[in-house]
């Protein structure tokens, strides 16, 4: 069973359609990457996840149930922290979670382990007793999923988690991510694409209100591997491109100075041809690296395509 499913959704405001075709399931924990530029459609998307907007059409389904017809339920099953998440400023962070575990209805014993669980897991314990008025961006945020937390949730919904944050507030609501991710399922929208590439496990990119693509992130990287090797090598009077122009593996030689980037054909068997070759002339490298395609050059082929 799906932790999460999305059929055919679409929805229209008055003449413009905000979504056309958002199809996608995911399965098992992880941190998901739901990737797409400003205005692809991904606050829609997560309003109509979390049951805040309705589609014009198609469903959602979480752990099974439908968004739209058990909502009730589904709020058991989900929890959500929007990119700027609001608070009572005068209210300590303590006072908060035992609001916010009073409207699920928790036990007095419950809501006082579950505040202090998760203010120490979101390192904000030692702040508990001043006003959240006082807080930081990056403190606020961790209260923010501290807060989406308390109901136990299996898919915690998460708008634009760090994309309001300094460098350390960023740095530290990443790392909390990389803890959850492996209790429960994470589903991260962002336009920060170094962001998700630290902690997602799966990708799924919108473009204009249509998923244009969904996959593990690893198979991603495989699948849009670049055939390049680059190379430094120290200076030598063997002429390194011509040797090269003779072996049908190596397809493009672009070079400068001792600076070499090498097309291949099957990286593979370029990666142990080069080597040997280079030992067998007597040339010396400083650098050598084969090529991983980053996710920000994935998501530019995927939505130019």
């Amino acid at each position: 069973m799906s932790i999460l499913e999305c059929n055919k959704l679409a929805k229209t405001f008055g003449d413009v359609q905000s979504l056309k075709d958002v199809s996608f399931a995911i399965e098992g924990k992880g941190c998901i990457g739901f990737l797409g530029a400003n205005g692809a459609g991904k606050t829609t998307t997560i309003r109509i996840i979390t049951g805040l907007a309705k589609p014009t059409s198609g469903t959602v389904k979480v752990v099974g149930y439908d968004v739209m017809k058990d909502a009730l339920h589904i709020r058991k099953e989900i929890g959500y922290c929007p990119q700027a998440p609001a608070f009572y400023n005068d209210m300590t962070a303590e006072q908060w979670m035992h609001w916010v575990g009073k409207i699920f209805k928790l036990g007095k014993k419950e809501i006082a382990a579950r505040t202090e669980e998760l203010l120490k897991l979101c390192g904000i314990w030692e702040a508990r007793h001043r006003a959240i008025g006082g807080f930081s961006g990056g403190m606020k945020q961790r209260l923010g999923i501290a807060q989406a937390l308390i109901n136990r949730p299996k898919l915690l919904v998460l708008d634009e988690p760090v994309s309001a944050l300094d460098p350390m507030g960023r740095y530290d609501v990443l790392k909390l991510i990389e803890k959850l991710k492996s209790d429960m399922t994470i589903f991260m929208s962002t336009h920060i694409l170094d962001d998700v590439e630290r902690v997602a496990d799966h990708i799924v990119i919108i473009d204009k209100g249509s998923v244009l693509l969904s996959q593990p992130m690893d198979e991603l990287k495989s699948s849009y591997k670049e055939s390049m090797i680059h190379l430094t090598i120290e200076p030598t009077t063997v002429d390194l491109v011509s040797i090269l122009q003779t072996e049908p593996v190596f397809k493009k030689i672009h070079h400068e100075g001792n600076s070499f980037t090498i097309e291949c054909g099957d990286i593979g068997a370029a990666n142990e041809k080069l080597p040997q070759l280079l030992v067998s002339h007597g040339i010396r490298f400083t650098n050598y690296r084969v090529a991983e395609a980053n996710l920000e050059q994935i998501f530019m082929k995927v939505v130019q395509s």
